[in-house]
């Protein structure tokens, strides 16, 4: 669409908007993050947005100049458009499916283990699968054990490497996770629940967690798991890349920075009235707030002091909480070990890795950008 073919009026629907830059909307949505388009709350529906219309017809007007092809690698590789394509994961309007059906829907009725069926495209076995024994090193954190066993699984001979494993180190690494060498054939989110919680209703949100964190898109630690799986590297090498990558503050060891800014605010006993960003809170794909985030709170049980700091926050900043922040607070609702926040993401990452790996062989392609000066 040119830019004499815009639409007259100052704001546009997202779907006005993607047509006019030629754009999907988890673009759009990239675009705002970014700042270079502006986001404006629809007068008549909350959940919705409207955008700029300046700011969408200063970017056709430079897309239709044209750009380099170092620029074009900039925008694709920081929160731009996908570099991958796959079928197992999309986020669109706010929300995200897994295999085209709504993720949050499903973890109100799917195991982990089912959840990995789903995305793998594996056929969930009945038989208790034959798990791994990790050497016990203490005092160490859930997150630290599953690192532990995945790299004792990357460096030992066995077999590893086919679609029949995922199921297996999976449950292996539920297992370390839990601290546990013995296994009952129970459902993940039981084994868990057993192993670290005396709350009622501990299963019930693990489960929720584990489906909800099972995966999101080309994320950082996803696409490192896909760049070892296109050279060729096994399966729990491919998913120890994940996991290190996972660790770092800039994505899932948020959770423990919002865990321990939870602490603090706790400590301190104030909303922390300032407009300095909490650890944890926004997303730059959900600019309208993160559904998983949402689920998570709406079924912990907020205590009225953290309701009014969340909405505090949300009054300064305009962000809403995450899924690091939501995960911290699972963890202190359900008095889970110190780290366990952590954990369930990377436990319930492993099975969007394991899809994303096998998904990432059947392309034959090596993974190989270059670099620019």
């Amino acid at each position: 669409m040119k830019i004499d073919d815009l639409p007259t009026r100052s704001t546009l629907t997202s779907r006005d908007a993607c047509a006019a830059l030629g754009i999907s909307r988890d673009t759009l949505y990239a675009y705002v993050s970014r700042g270079h388009i502006l986001a404006i709350a629809h007068p008549a529906d909350s959940r919705r947005s409207l955008y700029d219309g300046r700011d969408i017809e200063a970017l056709l007007a430079r897309k239709t100049r044209g750009r380099s092809r170092k620029a074009v690698a900039q925008s694709t590789i920081n929160w731009g458009e996908p570099v991958l394509e796959s079928k197992i994961t999309r986020i669109l309007d706010g929300q995200f499916t897994y295999r085209g059906k709504n993720a949050v829907d499903l973890s109100r009725r799917l195991t982990l283990e089912d959840t990995l069926s789903l995305l793998a495209q594996l056929k969930r076995s009945t038989r208790t699968q034959k798990t791994v024994r990790i050497t016990k090193f203490k005092p160490s954190r859930p997150f630290d054990r599953i690192v532990r066993l995945m790299a004792q699984l990357a460096t030992s001979n066995s077999p590893n490497k086919g679609r029949p494993a995922a199921a297996r180190i999976l449950r292996s690494a539920a297992l370390a996770g839990a601290d546990q060498s013995a296994d009952d054939g129970s459902d993940i989110h039981l084994l868990l629940a057993r192993s670290w919680s005396t709350h009622p209703r501990a299963a019930d949100l693990i489960r929720r967690a584990l489906v909800l964190c099972a995966d999101h898109e080309l994320n950082a630690s996803t696409y490192a798991a896909r760049v070892a799986a296109s050279a060729g590297a096994s399966l729990p090498a491919a998913l120890l890349a994940g996991l290190a990558t996972l660790s770092g503050t800039g994505h899932g060891g948020l959770t423990t920075l919002s865990g321990a800014w939870i602490d603090a605010v706790e400590k301190s006993a104030a909303p922390r009235p300032d407009t300095k960003i909490p650890p944890g809170f926004g997303h730059p794909l959900y600019p309208d707030g993160d559904p998983r985030a949402a689920e998570l709170l709406s079924q912990c049980g907020l205590s009225a002091y953290w309701t009014r700091c969340i909405d505090t926050i949300h009054e300064q900043t305009g962000l809403r909480p995450g899924l690091d922040f939501s995960l911290a607070t699972l963890e202190r609702q359900l008095a889970l070990p110190k780290g366990a926040g952590l954990a369930v993401f990377a436990i319930g990452r492993i099975a969007g890795w394991s899809a994303h790996v096998f998904e990432q062989r059947e392309t034959g392609k090596l993974i190989r950008p270059r670099a620019s000066a």
